[in-house]
C-alpha cells in the first residue's frame, strides 16, 4: 500500500469511527465508501454499489470502504463452523 493509500485509509477510518454506530443501527450488512477529503460517505447493498456511487461524485479521488457490522469489508476463504 502506498503512502497516499495508507493516508486515505487512515483518514476514512477516523470518519468511519465517528459515524459507525449511527450507520450500523440502520444499515447493517451494507457497505459504506468514504471519501475522506470531503467527509462524504456512500452506502450500497454491495461493495460495487457503494464505490460506484462515490465514483459518480468524485471520479478522481480515492475512497476506502467498510462493511457495516463486520470486521472486514470482504472475506475470502472457507468459513468453518
Amino acid at each position: 500500500m502506498s503512502a497516499v493509500q495508507s493516508s486515505v485509509a487512515n483518514d476514512a477510518r477516523s470518519i468511519f469511527e465517528q459515524i459507525r454506530e449511527l450507520l450500523e443501527a440502520t444499515h447493517a450488512d451494507e457497505f459504506v465508501a468514504i471519501e475522506p477529503a470531503s467527509g462524504r460517505y456512500f452506502l450500497g447493498s454491495t461493495l460495487s454499489e457503494a464505490i460506484g456511487a462515490s465514483r459518480m461524485a468524485f471520479p478522481d479521488r480515492l475512497v476506502h470502504a467498510f462493511r457495516l457490522g463486520h470486521k472486514t469489508a470482504v472475506h475470502f476463504g472457507l468459513q468453518i463452523r
